[in-house]
């Protein structure tokens, strides 16, 4: 643009290298949360104008349009896995939105700026045993520092139905935060192995906190007579859970690395629980099948599962909480080690209550 003065003309069209600077400095300081658009006025018509270079305005409208696809995508990835955090929803919204997607409601109120999820406080205090020794523990801490996990796998419409085996989905809720999960279970194998070989199929499932990020995975290997699930952190292996095999009790056996901390003895038949206990015969964890009634147990897999590690802090046992009966144990199990429980779970789970639907090879489980 010129400016006449004195009769000297001044070119004050930025050069090209300011250009490029501002268009950095866009790139920079413009503000990726923002929800409205930001309009340029020039004052001069571009026709009109040969000094302003098209050049400068196309590179601008192109790193606007970055920042804004950026965002966007931002925004699309968050969605995808649901909002699951704060209390206005109820833990049944939670689940329908686990296994159906996001909603109008999800995208709006993200819109609005409301964050999407919320991870619960922990009910236990991460002292003593407790305390993370690792790096792996850490990652956990959030997850599993808690009293009491109750463990409920969703209902699969498609095996209902038509007999087709689906991957196994469960929620995770803390029952001294009765309103919403603090965590997810998510199965991942072959869609033909999972008509096939039914139970015994090998598979890896992901176990992720609130916020759908991933804290570790199991892994359980295809099996002919004795099953067995590891534990893994960080891409870490920490723990396996063998079971082994009697007549009419279900026997496990857990271990940490290379070492033995529990053993499960059950009687079988229908006695639903699972209690873990070191080598002195000492309760340290109990693992509960829940009843969940007629329909559900006739017609469905869709089981509820109860961990009992032990005590919660007195400060944060109000309300429902303050009802629940706790488990005395003798001494509260360290990190890695309810990593190998949570484990155990998912396995007792696969091998002994999930038997409907499917149309797969008929073998013969000498176990039972």
């Amino acid at each position: 643009m010129l400016l006449q003065h004195k009769g000297l003309a001044l070119d004050t069209t930025p050069p090209l290298d300011s250009q490029k600077t501002l268009i950095s400095s866009t790139k920079l300081f413009w503000p990726k949360q923002c929800s409205f658009t930001v309009y340029r006025h020039y004052g001069h018509n571009i026709e009109k104008d040969p000094h302003l270079s098209r050049d400068f305005l196309s590179q601008l409208w192109v790193s606007d349009w970055k920042i804004y696809k950026a965002r966007e995508k931002r925004r699309r990835r968050l969605l995808k896995h649901g909002s699951y955090g704060g209390s206005r929803f109820s833990f049944q919204q939670s689940l329908a939105r686990l296994f159906s997607g996001p909603t109008a409601v999800d995208e709006k109120s993200y819109g609005q700026g409301t964050p999407p999820f919320k991870q619960l406080p922990i009910s236990q205090s991460i002292t003593g045993f407790l305390e993370p020794a690792s790096p792996e523990e850490f990652l956990v801490a959030p997850l599993l520092a808690r009293s009491n996990l109750l463990i409920t796998r969703d209902i699969e419409w498609a095996n209902l139905v038509f007999g087709f085996e689906q991957e196994n989905r469960y929620a995770i809720v803390d029952v001294c935060y009765p309103q919403s999960p603090v965590g997810f279970i998510r199965e991942q194998s072959n869609v033909i192995a999972r008509q096939l070989l039914r139970l015994r199929r090998p598979f890896v499932a992901y176990i992720s906190d609130a916020l759908g990020i991933e804290i570790f995975r199991v892994r359980r290997p295809f099996w002919w007579i004795n099953s067995s699930i590891y534990a893994e952190i960080d891409g870490k292996e920490v723990g396996v859970v063998h079971r082994r095999w009697h007549l009419w009790k279900r026997v496990y056996d857990l271990y940490l690395g290379n070492k033995q901390f529990a053993v499960v003895e059950n009687p079988g038949f229908w006695n639903w629980t699972f209690t873990l206990k070191d080598i002195d015969g000492q309760v340290l964890t109990q693992i509960d099948r829940d009843w969940r009634g007629f329909g559900f147990e006739i017609f469905t897999d869709a089981g509820q599962y109860v961990i009992r590690f032990g005590s919660s802090d007195p400060s944060i046992k109000t309300g429902l909480a303050s009802k629940i009966e706790e488990l005395d144990v003798i001494r509260p199990l360290s990190l890695s080690e309810r990593a190998v429980t949570l484990a155990l779970a998912i396995s007792l789970d696969n091998d002994y209550f999930s038997r409907h639907g499917g149309w797969g090879i008929p073998f013969v489980d000498v176990g039972e």
